[in-house]
């Protein structure tokens, strides 16, 4: 399904719009020229996630210092406080934060471990997240399965 969320005229920058469409609630945000959209559904315990605050990347070079580091990235849920990624929907762990325990899983095929992003590491939960584009100066997110 395809939905037009507004005029792209009509969505300023560091704005969101939060649409219904049949019982999927999604939130679409702009953060300069780029669109992210969101379930407005936060995977820890089922809170409103577009409704809360974004924030970009806190950044520390030491202990009592830091610094905000570009645009809006990301998203704490108004709910817990749970934090998410507007581009890929994952959920990250704050400095200090210990996370849940978690015990050693061997394969034969084994990945590599998760990355820490910014100095933090990968959380346990990933919001779905869906593409917007801007066709004939409408803003449209896309929720079509993904192949």
């Amino acid at each position: 399904m395809r939905i037009v969320v507004a005029r792209l005229d009509e969505f300023p920058p560091g704005s969101r719009k939060v649409v219904e469409a049949g019982r999927r609630s999604i939130g679409v945000f702009r953060v300069g020229d780029r669109f992210y959209a969101l379930n407005n559904h936060c995977p820890h315990m089922g809170g409103p996630l577009c409704v809360g605050h974004t924030k970009p990347w806190v950044v520390s070079t030491q202990p009592g210092e830091f610094a905000m580091r570009g645009e809006d990235a990301l998203i704490a849920c108004p709910w817990h406080g749970w934090e998410y990624e507007l581009a890929t929907g994952q959920s990250f762990l704050g400095p200090g934060e210990p996370p849940v325990r978690t015990y050693e899983v061997r394969l034969e095929t084994a990945d590599e471990p998760a990355e820490p992003k910014n100095g933090r590491m990968p959380g346990p939960y990933v919001a779905e997240t869906f593409p917007v584009s801007v066709e004939d100066a409408y803003v449209v997110v896309d929720t079509s399965p993904r192949r």
